[in-house]
């Protein structure tokens, strides 16, 4: 179970993500909202966020830190969509988050790799846990 400073954390990152190359645009604001929501945070904690992001806190449990990455992914892609753009930097940046959450380099290629052959890039949640389990195992 996650706790309400992992929360926060895992937001504040989600934030600092979408901000990573720009403002956060409308469709990523409401995605990030809905996330919010997920996790029991207010609005008003999520309005502080966006302007005083709070310090990274590494989950312990493996499995969140899938669930993490797999909202990154999600995340890139609605900001790939909206921006109809070079999704190279994105890749490298999930790429990134994806390492400093300590997730393999092999399964975070695999499902980067994957993504292209999935509709909408979206990689379904049981792939995914399936690609990290492997690796994990």
């Amino acid at each position: 179970m996650v706790n309400r400073v992992e929360k926060l954390s895992l937001l504040s990152e989600m934030i600092a993500f979408a901000k990573y190359d720009k403002d956060i645009q409308r469709i990523e604001y409401n995605f990030l909202l809905g996330v919010a929501k997920q996790l029991d945070i207010t609005r008003e904690d999520f309005e502080y966020l966006i302007e005083h992001p709070v310090t990274y806190t590494h989950l312990k449990s493996h499995s969140e830190r899938i669930v993490q990455f797999h909202r990154l992914v999600l995340l890139m892609n609605i900001e790939q969509e909206s921006n109809e753009g070079n999704n190279s930097s994105g890749v490298i940046k999930l790429y990134n988050f994806g390492l400093r959450m300590g997730l393999s380099h092999e399964s975070i290629t695999k499902v980067l790799y994957l993504m292209e052959s999935f509709p909408n890039k979206i990689v379904p949640p049981d792939v995914l846990i399936d690609i990290f389990k492997t690796q994990y195992n």
